[in-house]
């Protein structure tokens, strides 16, 4: 019997990579439309990834006993002070959506060194007494132009040192080799192996 695991989001995206690394390890991973859990809007004030994952899993656990992920990623980028890092997502928001944040970005970068990273923080709840956290870091560097079609958000300007290319021109399977959010999910994966949750 497949071991089941609800991830805290609807972000279609975001289930499809966690499903592509999970699911031939006999996980089936749910996200919340799958399962018509509803939850208001989360206020993600946490000082850090991991707490911003941890408000996330902690709302959608006072709704179900199910195994629960739930993840916090942003890209930071060295020249702007680390920045948007935890803010990354209210800061395509704010710029009208990733398009015209990542070209406000690369203006921002002329000149400038283009180092960068993107981090996932992993939280997985209501398995131990206690939240686990899986965390994985990818170093890059910010592209002079968007490149690429695949992937979402901030891939297109986003090149990893491993590939020297960037998220948005990787195969599927390329991206969650070397991802931040891929490296995060097989550290979650070992874990669940080794507990005999996954084979």
């Amino acid at each position: 019997m497949n071991f089941e695991l609800l991830v805290a989001t609807n972000n279609a995206h975001k289930l499809t990579e966690i499903r592509q690394i999970l699911s031939p390890f006999h996980i089936t991973v749910y996200g919340l439309n799958d399962l018509n859990i509803k939850v208001g809007d989360i206020i993600e004030n946490g000082n850090n990834y991991y707490e911003n994952a941890l408000i996330k899993a902690s709302a959608i656990q006072k709704l179900t006993k199910m195994p629960i992920i739930a993840d916090d990623s942003g890209l930071e980028i060295e020249a702007l002070g680390n920045k948007p890092g935890l803010h990354s997502a209210r800061y395509a928001e704010e710029c009208g959506g990733h398009a015209n944040a990542m070209k406000q970005i690369i203006s921002d970068l002329e000149g400038k060194d283009r180092t960068a990273r993107f981090i996932c923080d992993i939280v997985l709840v209501n398995v131990e007494d206690k939240p686990l956290l899986f965390e994985g870091i990818v170093p890059g560097k910010i592209a002079y132009k968007p490149d690429g079609t695949t992937g979402f958000g901030y891939d297109p300007i986003f090149i990893c040192d491993e590939l020297g290319k960037s998220y948005a021109s990787l195969t599927q399977e390329e991206k969650n080799r070397v991802s931040h959010r891929g490296k995060a999910l097989k550290k979650l994966l070992t874990y669940l192996k080794i507990n005999g949750y996954a084979r």
